[in-house]
């Protein structure tokens, strides 16, 4: 009986390299060090080294640090931050979390990033800055996001989630904007076991700004200069990230080597694939595709045996949170289509050669 492939298989990884894990776990409960200490500062400083930046402020998820971005860099009630239209929710959570309004951006038809065009149309005298996302692991245009919040007096925030070691222009990602928000959610390319994230930034005073706000508001113990957040790094995660940022090159390496077969080899004219501009680098954390109906291909490839899903099947603008906003169909075109067409193929680092070319022959066999 043929083995089903799953559409992520982070087992492959545990059994893989399941002593150092367990070591690294067995380390920080020798130490109690389970709340940030020495174990979280000591990936903090690695990730700093292995992005290009001078700090790294570890917390205790994605969302929190897109959230402590926002407050750090001055955002509250009153003010709008431009965020994709085409991407998950968290990055507009960030925003409403401080009192800010989002304001969501179409994506580009073709790279299905956030379009530089539709940002400069949505600025208003309300608009602070703008949220980029790397989506899927592709490289949003950062160039003309930068020209735009520079004509306007607005920060660039990267929301890095999906793109840890992508490249734009042969610089790291997560050295482009003031700030840089990364998640390590099972399932990223670079992933605890459970909850973590990281604000990478050079700017000293913002680093330590977000260090105060995830540590109760203190500089100094007991003493809260303002009203702060509980969002310390655990030491269990910190120390099995610090063990996994070792393997992220290799695993990088293979979700490209993985990605390019697709690329090169499925021919399906049904199925249309992201494009990647010439001055990126992606690290393909999803490997994404449209079809022209997405549920009947999802339903061909599970009798198949191969396992996709749908990243994401409702545009964060036309989200229920949001429905006091205004917004409807037809605003953001390139996100709705793009939403209502999407099926993620499987890619993780682990994936055997046979695997691969099983879910390239049962893409180029669907027939509709």
């Amino acid at each position: 009986m043929t083995e089903n492939i799953k559409r992520i298989d982070l087992s492959r990884d545990y059994l893989a390299h399941k002593q150092e894990y367990l070591e690294a776990i067995e380390a920080v409960c020798k130490e109690t060090a389970f709340s940030g200490g020495k174990f979280a500062d000591k990936f903090d400083k690695e990730f700093a080294a292995f992005v290009g930046t001078k700090y790294a402020a570890g917390v205790n998820n994605g969302t929190s640090a897109l959230h402590l971005a926002m407050l750090a860099l001055g955002v509250g009630p009153g003010d709008e931050v431009i965020v994709p239209a085409n991407t998950y929710i968290a990055t507009a959570w960030g925003v409403s979390y401080t009192g800010a309004t989002p304001v969501f951006a179409d994506c580009t038809a073709d790279t299905w990033e956030i379009d530089p065009e539709d940002v400069r149309r949505k600025i208003t005298s309300k608009t602070k800055g703008i949220i980029g996302v790397h989506l899927y692991g592709q490289p949003f245009e950062y160039n003309e996001i930068r020209k735009i919040a520079d004509r306007y007096g607005l920060f660039v925030v990267e929301d890095c989630a999906q793109s840890h070691q992508a490249y734009y222009e042969g610089k790291q990602v997560g050295t482009l904007g003031e700030l840089a928000c990364f998640s390590f959610y099972p399932g990223k390319n670079l992933y605890a076991f459970g909850e973590g994230g990281s604000v990478t930034t050079d700017n000293e005073e913002y680093f330590k700004h977000i260090t105060r706000l995830k540590n109760q508001g203190c500089d100094v113990r007991y003493y809260h200069d303002e009203v702060g957040y509980n969002m310390r790094l655990e030491g269990i995660q910190g120390a099995v990230l610090s063990v996994s940022l070792k393997y992220l090159d290799e695993w990088t390496q293979s979700r490209r080597r993985i990605a390019e077969r697709y690329l090169r080899e499925i021919t399906n004219p049904l199925i249309t694939m992201q494009a990647h501009p010439a001055n990126t680098e992606p690290v393909y954390h999803l490997f994404v595709v449209t079809v022209p109906d997405h549920e009947h291909f999802i339903k061909y490839m599970e009798e198949k045996g191969i396992e996709c899903n749908m990243h994401y099947p409702v545009p964060c603008h036309l989200q229920k949170a949001y429905a006091h906003l205004g917004y409807k169909p037809g605003d953001c075109p390139n996100a709705e289509y793009l939403a209502s067409h999407c099926v993620t193929l499987p890619l993780f680092p682990e994936m055997r050669d046979d695997e691969v070319k099983r879910v390239i022959q049962a893409c180029n066999d669907y027939r509709g």
